[in-house]
């Protein structure tokens, strides 16, 4: 019998983690994870300030995490959040603004 090996890999979801939010209005934009609130929902912030993403639960689904992190505590509040990313020199990355590619009309 064969087994298959475990690969372990980063927590995708953690306080601390920079996502892009993929779907809503502010699709395309990143966000750090300030809280998991369950294994579906994440309390994320951009702050609004930095990059346009307000506070607000979203569900996983809708995030992808990127390698980087910030140093937060668990529920952070925005102004927080925006001296780690400041002082982890990640500024400029959190104003990017990444577009999916666009899919074509069926028709």
């Amino acid at each position: 019998m064969r087994q298959l090996k475990c690969v372990i890999a980063m927590p995708s979801i953690e306080v601390g983690r920079i996502c892009v939010k993929l779907t809503g209005r502010e699709v395309g934009r990143k966000c750090v994870v300030v809280d998991v609130i369950d294994k579906n929902f994440a309390l994320v912030t951009g702050p609004k300030s930095l990059t346009g993403v307000r506070r607000r639960r979203t569900n996983v689904d809708h995030l992808e995490p990127t390698p980087e992190t910030v140093e937060v505590k668990k529920g952070a509040t925005d102004e927080e959040v925006e001296k780690a990313v400041s002082k982890a020199k990640k500024t400029k990355l959190m104003k990017e603004i990444l577009l999916p590619p666009r899919r074509p009309v069926a028709g």
